[in-house]
């Protein structure tokens, strides 16, 4: 019998609906049964793509004894972290307090006012290396409640009390610019010189640390910082966290050297890694970054894009139980598949072993799998095998291709369809980056396709955005992030297509950001609205993390908005932004890369362009290709039509309205830190007068 999640839109919490646990979701129902029968509530908060969360369901959820305990002891209640990002940020703070630590799955214990006393995260089902299990733990808890529930109680006010006080540190002043520097430092010491990265193991990718590194290569011309972001971005292409059949990158990697991942997918890092991808291309010209972003983005619109034009969140780890099988391969059915000459290169290439490649995380053992990775680079490797590199390239590619025909009659991973708002910001923006630098329309075409349809299907009845999307319904009102990253999107996609409504709406969205989530006190954005649903915790957040901070891309949103329609009202917020957070940011600075990357915006030089020419006129489009090709952070561009559609850019930057093409030629006008030089008919005397 089928618990209260059947009829859930999330996918993760209809892998529950089947669970002998009587499953609530989040919401009124569950606390007034806590209440009434008077049991804690147990809160399991997770995602689909979860691999321990996997395990726990198999261990304790699906297990007719654990059932019954938890469905004695407690109201339990299930949430899926990614549709209420709100709820698990405040429950994690809450876990942090109580042990020091959190991750997922989120295992909470509190009282039926949602006041939390015990934070966990897996719990197996029996006691084992000094983890206490299911069944020894609910008896526990359930003494506890019946027997000391004073203690209980007096714990939960006590956490509350504290959380109360998170994020509560007074603004202070503006963000010192030695913090940017003081970044790079702290990545230098923490930078694996032979593997890239910025850590031991586990290694995630961080991207926005990469487009960090790069705007300080093109500022201050540090090679070092070059190095730092395309050591790292070398290595994860090469490494098994990349899929080199199908493509895509997995969630991280458990070892220092990019090679074994943990094989989730997620729609995010695929954006942000190809515009990482995309802008290391622009800054070097190097045509592995090119494409590997391109082949990130073939996977997420064969695989992440929905028919309507939205993007799916992510591709699971584990497929038939098992995680990565989907991925792996034994050494005799590779030999099978491709023969015994694509085999010899393969097996070069690929670092293949006939026990195996592929390392246990926990055992460390060879497991008889292999994974894919090249183990050098394809010059190299091409050297040792004195062959021409195109020769080599040509051969595993038809090696790839002959695998990924075999590996698409194998049971996939399953794939959360829930298409949220900000994860589709991101990929929007990576989609337009990626469609004018590299100049294909499809990516453009996807872009569109994408802002159109959350455009038409994520808005209330106010005009204001929803966080998800599935089976035809839009629903959760809009966290910052869907504000913030939605936004980005639809200034990388006007600056790439200049349909005027795009910057509309960028700016309309970016004015309810601020009227609904503005802290009028202390500044900054608070993760969730006014009116939104009133929980234990209401949370600043400004660290960037798998994603940067929703403070973190709305700073960068206020100031290109600023310059890109003269609202002065922007560039205030974004010092203000700054100013919330410089005490925090300068506890840490390496934590806050994508928000001192926005304090590197602010502090300039800055660059503004106007084009002004006829659209699809040979002179325009020589002046816009300049600039599509150069690596430019910290400059936005508008254009201004020569024909009716002018009044449209004008009704949004007014400051345009006298800027007219000189003797009818497209012209470019050049600002720098918003000080306008003389405009210019000649594209190279455009770059000289932008003085990169």
């Amino acid at each position: 019998m089928k618990n209260k999640l059947k009829d859930e839109k999330s996918p993760y919490l209809r892998q529950h609906a089947d669970n002998p646990v009587d499953w609530y979701p989040w919401g009124d129902e569950a606390f007034e049964k806590a209440r009434a029968e008077d049991k804690p509530i147990f809160l399991s908060i997770g995602y689909s793509t979860c691999h321990w969360c996997h395990v726990m369901a198999r261990e304790s959820f699906e297990d007719p004894e654990v059932a019954r305990l938890m469905n004695d002891a407690f109201v339990s209640v299930k949430v899926d972290r990614e549709e209420r990002p709100d709820i698990d940020s405040a429950y994690m703070a809450a876990a942090q307090l109580i042990t020091g630590a959190g991750g997922w799955p989120l295992t909470i214990i509190m009282t039926p006012d949602k006041k939390p006393f015990f934070a966990a995260t897996y719990l197996p089902k029996e006691s084992r290396g000094g983890r206490m299990g299911m069944v020894d733990l609910i008896p526990r808890v359930k003494q506890l409640w019946t027997g000391q529930r004073e203690d209980a109680l007096k714990t939960a006010e006590e956490l509350t009390r504290q959380l109360k006080n998170i994020g509560t540190q007074a603004p202070g002043a503006s963000i010192d610019k030695t913090l940017v520097e003081k970044a790079v430092k702290l990545l230098s010491e923490r930078f694996d010189k032979e593997h890239g990265g910025f850590s031991d193991r586990p290694k995630f990718p961080t991207p926005h640390n990469i487009l960090f590194l790069l705007r300080r290569h093109r500022k201050s011309g540090s090679t070092w910082a070059l190095r730092m972001a395309e050591t790292t971005l070398e290595n994860m292409a090469m490494g098994g966290i990349y899929d080199h059949i199908g493509h895509g990158f997995h969630r991280y990697s458990t070892d220092e050297g990019w090679i074994l991942p943990h094989f989730e997918k997620m729609l995010y890092d695929q954006a942000l890694l190809a515009i990482a991808y995309t802008e290391a291309y622009q800054a070097t010209k190097k045509q592995v970054y090119l494409e590997t972003a391109e082949e990130v983005l073939t996977y997420v619109l064969r695989d992440l894009r929905s028919s309507e034009g939205g993007f799916y969140s992510a591709e699971d780890a584990d497929s038939e139980g098992v995680e990565g099988k989907f991925y792996l391969w034994s050494f005799d059915e590779l030999f099978t598949i491709l023969g015994r000459e694509k085999m010899e290169l393969a097996t070069r290439a690929y670092n293949l072993d006939i026990e195996g490649n592929y390392i246990d995380e926990a055992t460390r053992w060879r497991t008889g799998s292999n994974i894919l990775y090249l183990a050098k680079p394809l010059d190299e490797l091409a050297e040792e095998m004195d062959r021409p590199v195109g020769d080599v390239k040509a051969g595993l590619k038809e090696i790839g291709r002959m695998l990924f025909e075999t590996r698409r009659g194998r049971v996939r991973p399953s794939l959360d369809d829930k298409i949220l708002c900000d994860w589709n910001g991101l990929m929007i923006a990576a989609l337009s980056v990626a469609g004018r630098v590299f100049d294909d329309e499809r990516y453009v075409a996807a872009a569109k396709k994408a802002a159109d349809f959350i455009l038409e299907k994520m808005l209330d009845s106010d005009g204001r955005l929803l966080h998800r999307y599935k089976d035809g319904e839009a629903g959760i009102p809009g966290f910052l992030e869907d504000y913030a990253f939605l936004c980005w999107g639809l200034i990388e996609l006007y600056e790439t297509t200049f349909d005027a409504k795009y910057l509309s709406h960028a700016v309309a969205f970016t004015n309810m950001m601020i009227l609904h989530f503005w802290d009028g006190v202390d500044g900054g954005f608070y993760h969730t609205a006014a009116d939104g649903e009133e929980l234990i915790l209401r949370k600043k957040e400004v660290y960037d993390g798998a994603t940067p901070s929703g403070n973190s891309v709305a700073m960068h949103n206020l100031l290109r908005l600023s310059r890109l329609t003269a609202n002065a009202d922007f560039e205030a917020r974004a010092e203000a932004v700054g100013r919330a957070f410089s005490k925090m940011v300068s506890q840490y600075p390496a934590g806050y890369t994508y928000l001192l990357s926005a304090v590197d915006f602010m502090v300039g030089p800055s660059r503004e362009v106007v084009i002004v020419g006829a659209p699809d006129a040979v002179d325009t489009e020589a002046m816009l290709n300049v600039l599509r090709g150069e690596y430019l952070p910290n400059t936005v561009v508008l254009f201004k039509s020569t024909n009716e559609k002018a009044l449209e850019i004008t009704k949004i930057a007014e400051f345009t309205r006298d800027h007219t093409a000189i003797d009818g030629k497209a012209t470019a006008y050049v600002c720098t830190n918003q000080a306008c030089k003389k405009p210019t008919t000649d594209p190279e005397e455009m770059m000289k007068l932008l003085d990169f």
